[in-house]
C-alpha cells in the first residue's frame, strides 16, 4: 500500500470519526453566538481575537470528543447500518481503545481551553457534552423515541457557548438561538430517520418514525416547523431584513412539511426535507452574521 493511499485513508477515517459535517454544523452556531455577543456588547472581533480562538478551538475539541465517544459506544449498531458501516470503528482501521482515548483526550483538552474563557461558557459546553454522550448516546437512543428531544439539547447549547464567552447568557438573543436549534433538530432528525427507516429498525434504535410510523413523523415535523414561525420576531434587533428572510425560510419549510401529507413517495419527500433543513439552519445562522456586519448594521 502506498504512503499516499495510507494518508488518504487516514484522512477519510478521521473525517468519519469526527463526523466532519456534523461537527462543522455545530461549530457554526458557536461562531454566530460569539459574533452576536460582540455586536450587542459593542465590541470588536480583533480586540477579542485571543478569546475568539480559545472559544472556537475549545468548543470544537469538546464537540469532536463527544462525537468520537459516540462512535466508540455505537460500534455494534454502526456495524448493522449501511450509513455507518465505513466508520473506522467498524472497519477496524482505528482500534476501539484508540478511539476511546481520542474521545476522552479531545474532550479534556476542549474543556481546559474553554476554562480560560468564562465559567458560564464552559458549563454550557459540559451540558452539551454530557447530554450527547451520556443522556443521548448511552441512555436514551436505544430505549426511547424521546432520544431526539434529549439529543437536541446538546446541539442547541452551541450558540450559548459562544455568546457566554463574551457576556452573560441572560439575554433574549441567545435564548432564541437555543430555541431555534432545539426545535429545528426534531424535524431534521425525523427526516433522516424516515430516509434510513430500515437501517434504524434493524439496529433497534428507537426513532419516532420506526416506532410510530411515517404518518406520526410527518405530523410531528409539521408541528415543530410551525413552532419556528414566531421566533424570528423575537430577534427584531437584527433588523427587518433578517425577520423577512427568516420568515420566508420558515414558510418555505412549513409548505414543504404540509406537502408531506399528500405525497406518494415518502422517501423522496424525506430526502428533500432533509436537504432543506440542512440548508435552512446554515443560511439562518450565516444570515445573522451578515446582517450585523458593519456595512449593513
Amino acid at each position: 500500500m502506498s504512503k499516499e493511499y495510507k494518508t488518504s485513508t487516514l484522512i477519510s477515517d478521521l473525517k468519519l470519526l469526527f463526523k466532519a459535517n456534523v461537527l462543522i454544523a455545530n461549530v457554526l452556531p458557536v461562531f454566530t453566538g460569539f459574533w452576536l455577543a460582540l455586536y450587542f456588547s459593542d465590541m470588536s472581533l480583533m480586540d477579542n481575537m485571543g478569546l475568539f480562538l480559545l472559544t472556537m478551538i475549545g468548543s470544537t475539541f469538546v464537540m469532536a470528543g463527544a462525537l468520537i465517544i459516540n462512535n466508540w459506544y455505537d460500534v455494534d449498531i454502526d456495524t448493522i447500518m449501511d450509513r455507518t458501516k465505513n466508520r473506522p470503528t467498524v472497519t477496524g482501521n482505528i482500534s476501539l481503545k484508540t478511539v476511546l482515548t481520542m474521545g476522552i483526550s479531545f474532550s479534556i483538552i476542549g474543556f481546559i481551553l474553554l476554562f480560560f474563557t468564562t465559567l458560564e461558557s464552559t458549563i454550557y459546553a459540559f451540558i452539551g457534552w454530557f447530554t450527547y454522550v451520556v443522556l443521548y448516546t448511552m441512555w436514551s437512543k436505544r430505549r426511547y423515541t424521546l432520544n431526539t428531544v434529549i439529543g437536541s439539547v446538546s446541539g442547541a447549547v452551541s450558540p450559548l457557548i459562544g455568546w457566554t464567552a463574551i457576556t452573560s447568557g441572560n439575554h433574549i438573543v441567545p435564548i432564541i438561538l437555543f430555541l431555534i436549534l432545539f426545535i429545528f433538530q426534531m424535524p431534521h432528525t425525523f427526516a433522516i430517520a424516515m430516509r434510513k427507516y430500515h437501517e434504524y429498525k434493524a439496529a433497534g434504535v428507537k426513532m419516532l418514525p420506526v416506532v410510530y410510523g411515517f404518518k406520526m413523523a410527518k405530523r410531528q415535523i409539521a408541528v415543530y416547523v410551525a413552532c419556528l414561525l414566531p421566533l424570528p420576531f423575537f430577534l427584531g434587533s437584527l433588523g427587518t431584513t433578517f425577520i423577512v428572510l427568516a420568515t420566508l425560510l420558515n414558510l418555505g419549510w412549513l409548505a414543504l412539511s404540509i406537502s408531506g401529507f399528500f405525497t406518494k413517495d415518502d422517501q423522496k419527500w424525506a430526502r428533500i426535507s432533509f436537504v432543506y433543513s440542512v440548508n435552512y439552519i446554515a443560511l439562518l445562522f450565516l444570515l445573522m452574521v451578515i446582517v450585523t456586519l458593519p456595512i449593513f448594521s
